[in-house]
């Protein structure tokens, strides 16, 4: 039986047991729109921007563990979505884009909404195809869900021109699919593993420094069992928060440039670290040079073998898939006769508690305005620690980073390696519609939550009870953080005096605003919001102007050489 190639793009979308599609439609799409209202099985989503539909897709893929789909037209649907392509990109979320383009004879003519989709592309996706026979499409299909998901995931576009979708052929879905060119290490080398746990045993003051990766290999059961094993201190990048239990002893918090004091000393004078599924980014470890000047012996172990000595020099290389690789480290670990110099660990872990006695995150709980860091404190209370949190960027993502203990993986959702404002409440719906009974809030604030607003739109359609936390302090407060730190308090263009009263906005939409000014009414708004189980509720919470994100590492300076709230 023959089938159009937009009847075969739903075909495919259901082989790979695509539920849920997040999109909006235009021209070059219609036969593909067409094809998703003749069957049930694949749900679309209309969201009320294109940038909404990728975020949407990646909040999906990262609260879920599958691959989020999105379906954007030709010309400006591409382009606005290529800011959650980009978002999704730097933090290897496994995403699948189908794009629609002008017809293949009015390729390269400047038609009507023509953009070069490959082109423009090609730098944030793992991968694109653009498919000029309809005969080709369903191996397209194929390669696109099997590169996202499989090495370093990360978004895939395939770009279908409208004849494609109209075309007619036969349909044959490939069950399984072999590329010469694409075979990704899975299976860490025995030799590297066997050095890596040599230099383990041998420590002195051990470290292990875990990302991104754990989550996304479904590591974190491993991980959890590793440390607990070795009794080692561990720390987490942005990325990997839930990947290591939040609550646990051993556990020093966030490092980089806001992360604690004791997570940022102990990694700049560990003498051996453990580095897994992380990259060493600049807002991890600082200056590298800086860095550098403390000897240590590094085991990398990651599944991209071209983010390994990227930017600081490793002596243990350990290429592969992080779960995998880590359950052979607890083989040789549990066969080896050497146990971990417990004597030295002692010590090291009396010197962890000096840095520790720094009280780092502390602030003025006696406040007669609203601390945001108190609103974070109230969130994990009343949720218990159990809800998925959704970000967006700048001092609230901080702040939810450093006071919500995150305790398991694919909880918490942000924008780590791009930074995008405007990424927490698509996210958020995608977590939601990935998740339907489980508890999404999204913390957000004032200037980021405007970016993406008119998801609010989305959300009543859908019915999605997603509590927005908004931490409004009036300003774009990590750029007025910089001007006050770097720039002589000049607030350039970073002070909003032009807001909307968010609660009347949000009840326009026809969810429930509510607008806080007072500390001692924070935890009865929270727990009302949470009561309200079928319903979406803005927080509005007046914070304070002048808050500040501690620890702090200023730009080009090297891990250790944080600003403290004291030292100000």
């Amino acid at each position: 039986m023959e089938l159009t190639g937009a009847e075969i793009l739903i075909r495919c979308l259901q082989e790979e047991g695509v539920d849920c599609v997040f999109g909006y439609p235009g021209g070059a799409v219609l036969f593909i729109y067409d094809a998703l209202f003749k069957q049930d099985k694949v749900k679309h989503v209309l969201v009320r921007h294109e940038q909404g539909a990728a975020h949407a897709a990646d909040g999906y893929s990262r609260a879920s563990n599958k691959i989020g789909v999105c379906l954007v037209t030709s010309g400006p649907g591409v382009t606005n979505a290529v800011t959650g392509i980009a978002t999704a990109y730097m933090d290897s979320i496994p995403m699948v884009i189908i794009t629609g383009q002008v017809p293949t004879h009015a390729i390269g003519q400047d038609a009507f909404q023509e953009v070069d989709a490959v082109g423009i592309t090609r730098p944030c996706v793992k991968h694109n195809i653009l498919v000029k026979d309809v005969r080709n499409l369903a191996l397209a299909m194929k390669k696109a869900f099997h590169i996202a998901r499989s090495g370093r995931p990360g978004p895939v576009l395939v770009d279908v021109p409208k004849d494609v979708t109209a075309a007619s052929c036969k349909f044959e879905y490939p069950e399984s699919i072999s590329m010469r060119s694409y075979n990704p290490v899975v299976k860490g080398h025995p030799g590297q593993i066997k050095k890596a746990v040599q230099f383990l045993l041998g420590a002195k003051r051990p470290m292990i420094y875990t990302g991104g990766g754990v989550i996304l290999s479904e590591a974190a059961a491993q991980l959890t069992a590793l440390v607990k094993m070795l009794g080692f201190p561990c720390t987490s990048t942005l990325m990997g928060l839930g990947g290591f239990p939040g609550s646990d002893a051993r556990f020093l918090g966030m490092l980089g440039m806001h992360g604690t004091y004791e997570a940022n000393m102990a990694m700049q004078h560990c003498d051996v670290l453990l580095a897994v599924g992380a990259r060493f980014d600049d807002r991890v470890i600082g200056n590298p040079q800086h860095f550098g000047e403390i000897p240590r012996k590094i085991v990398h172990i990651d599944i991209d073998p071209s983010s390994i000595s990227k930017r600081v020099k490793v002596d243990v290389p350990i290429v592969g898939n992080v779960r995998d690789v880590i359950d052979d480290l607890v083989k040789v670990l549990e066969a080896s006769r050497e146990k971990p110099d417990v004597k030295a660990l002692k010590a090291w872990w009396a010197q962890i508690e000096l840095w520790k006695s720094k009280d780092c995150l502390r602030y003025d709980r006696a406040s007669k305005i609203i601390k945001p860091q108190f609103v974070v404190e109230k969130l994990f209370e009343i949720t218990k620690g159990d809800a998925i949190v959704t970000s967006d960027v700048g001092q609230h993502q901080m702040w939810a980073a450093q006071f919500y203990k995150f305790d398991k993986p694919r909880r918490w959702i942000n924008s780590g390696g791009l930074g995008t404002m405007g990424f927490g409440l698509p996210a958020a719906m995608g977590a939601q519609l990935a998740n339907p009974k489980a508890t999404v809030t999204c913390v957000t604030g004032e200037a980021s939550f405007q970016m993406c607003l008119q998801e609010l739109s989305t959300c009543k359609q859908y019915r999605l009870p997603i509590k927005i936390v908004c931490l409004n302090n009036r300003y774009m407060g990590m750029v007025r953080q910089w001007q006050e730190f770097f720039h002589g308090n000049r607030y350039s263009e970073s002070y909003l005096d032009a807001l909307p009263d968010f609660a009347k906005l949000v009840e326009s939409y026809g969810h429930v605003g509510v607008r806080i000014e007072n500390p001692a009414d924070v935890e009865p708004a929270l727990k009302d919001a949470f009561q309200r189980k079928d319903e979406l509720v803005f927080l509005d919470f007046i914070t304070d102007q002048s808050e500040n994100v501690f620890p702090m590492v200023p730009g080009g300076k090297g891990i250790s050489e944080m600003i403290l709230a004291e030292e100000l």
